[in-house]
């Protein structure tokens, strides 16, 4: 997605605006114009990050990811239940899939108002960053696996503890 249509447009119009005010106003512009390219660019990727976030939250379990080659921006869309035998890779996280139990289930998206304290809001935004995820769609997956008896790691939830103690 070629980004720089837009940038162009956008200092055509403060250009021409400038314009109505006089010269002054239009040389101060032109030397402005070059200096807000870069906040210009930063601000259009936070609108299409927000949007694949959007996105994700209306698509769940899919999730859409913004992707950048240099400051050329896409869409990366990512289907729950992998087509084509990848293995549902996001950024080479492998995807668990949705547990057996879940699996044949309606996967029409659903709202939920989920509101935790900031402190876990921060833990899981962290959790989902490592795992190369967007909030919405690491919740989904660890509230399935919840549901079906499996941590978020896959393993047996249960009151018992396993391992070596010294």
């Amino acid at each position: 997605m070629d980004l720089e249509h837009y940038a162009d447009e956008l200092r055509q119009q403060f250009l021409l605006a400038a314009e109505a005010h006089g010269d002054e106003a239009r040389g101060v512009a032109e030397r402005l114009v070059g200096l807000l390219d870069s906040a210009v660019q930063v601000a259009m990727l936070g609108l299409l990050s927000e949007a694949a976030d959007e996105l994700t939250r209306d698509l769940a379990p899919d999730t859409v990811e913004l992707r950048l080659r240099g400051m050329a921006p896409s869409f990366a869309v990512t289907r729950a239940e992998s087509a084509g035998g990848n293995g549902g890779q996001v950024f080479g996280v492998p995807d668990s899939g949705p547990p057996a139990e879940a699996a044949g289930e309606d996967n029409t998206p659903a709202r939920i108002n989920f509101r935790p304290p900031e402190h876990l809001k921060v833990r899981v935004e962290e959790a989902a960053q490592r795992e190369g995820l967007s909030v919405n769609a690491w919740l989904v997956r660890v509230t399935a696996a919840a549901l079906s008896g499996q941590s978020e790691r896959g393993a047996v939830m249960s009151n018992r503890f396993r391992g070596w103690v010294r």
